[in-house]
């Protein structure tokens, strides 16, 4: 076969001769996969821009605050002194950190403990039909629906020590005036009380739309079977609703670590720092003084965020472990 490496020589002296020719076109399989990934990167960007402009800044913002000594005049200037983990220290070393941290643990899991089990009994009652029963769920979402310094104002005339309607009901059983909003005993249970109320709905909507994907045919087996009420709930209605709980207990838990605006136009923390919780007092630090210290609010915050992922974490991995089991 002496022809063939003639035949290439003589070929590549041509192209050789010719310049560089012009790149062949993709083949078409390979300009449609382009075009899919462009078109995933454009329909992604606007989230990307999104979490990275309201969620990954405002945190980096706030461990650069934490990180730093900054006082009003530092944060118009820029020029804050660098201090590292100092501000975390005084923060973690104050004698007010104990008090937050133990009113933000009674705070979040009493209010999330009392929603719950009222949210849950609210939905199963509402399961069953009867005359009116719309119109009754449909008043239970009023508190869900106001704004949450009209609440907070609403609950703080109600449990006023001299003209509250609460003190004026009690009396007419013979109960003393209680301070329920000035009283070291009671300040955090009222703002605790208040807290559970504007939770229930959220709970209530989100369990009974939980309820409504059970089979009735599954009920009416168990009833044919003997079941009693009580051994349908626990047997039936518990474990196939505990996806659901899952997600509303985990979504009541961020919510109500992070609560300021009711415990702040109930008590603002107070009497001293009985109400006083972990966001009550980075808010305090920040805007509520009138003297603004930037730095201990941010550590109080990231300490708070940290809290949070740690719980919803454990919390998951609890869930994970049950279903497995």
């Amino acid at each position: 076969m002496p022809s063939t490496p003639v035949a290439l020589g003589t070929a590549g002296g041509e192209a050789g001769a010719a310049g560089v020719e012009p790149a062949a076109p993709p083949p078409p399989r390979r300009r449609r996969v382009r075009s899919t990934q462009w078109a995933a990167i454009a329909f992604a960007a606007p989230l990307i821009a999104y979490l990275l402009l309201f969620y990954a800044y405002p945190l980096y913002r706030n461990i650069d605050l934490s990180l730093h000594d900054y006082t009003i005049r530092a944060f118009v200037q820029g020029n804050a002194e660098f201090v590292g983990f100092d501000v975390y220290a005084q923060v973690l070393g104050s004698g007010d950190f104990p008090r937050a941290l133990l009113n933000t643990a009674l705070f979040t899991f009493v209010s999330i403990a009392f929603q719950y089990t009222i949210g849950l009994g609210l939905a199963v009652f509402f399961r069953k039909h009867f005359p009116l029963s719309e119109l009754l769920r449909a008043l239970f979402l009023v508190p869900w629906l106001l704004p949450l310094i009209v609440s907070a104002s609403t609950w703080a005339w109600m449990l006023a020590s001299d003209n509250g309607i609460v003190n004026s009901v009690l009396g007419a059983f013979g109960v003393g005036q209680i301070n329920w909003l000035t009283s070291p005993q009671w300040a955090l249970v009222s703002v605790i009380i208040a807290n559970i109320w504007l939770g229930i709905p959220f709970n209530l909507v989100i369990l009974y739309a939980g309820l409504q994907n059970i089979p009735g045919e599954t009920y009416e087996a168990a009833s044919l079977d003997g079941a009693t009420a009580w051994q349908q709930f626990r047997h039936i209605t518990l474990p196939l609703l505990r996806p659901v709980s899952a997600i509303t207990v985990l979504l009541g838990l961020v919510y109500t670590l992070k609560v300021v605006d009711v415990i702040w136009i109930m008590t603002t923390g107070g009497p001293g720092n009985v109400s006083t919780t972990l966001a009550v007092w980075s808010y305090r630090e920040a805007f509520g003084t009138g003297r603004p210290d930037f730095s201990p609010a941010a550590a109080v915050g990231n300490l708070l965020i940290l809290l949070a992922l740690v719980l919803g974490f454990v919390y998951l991995w609890t869930q994970r472990r049950q279903e497995r089991s």
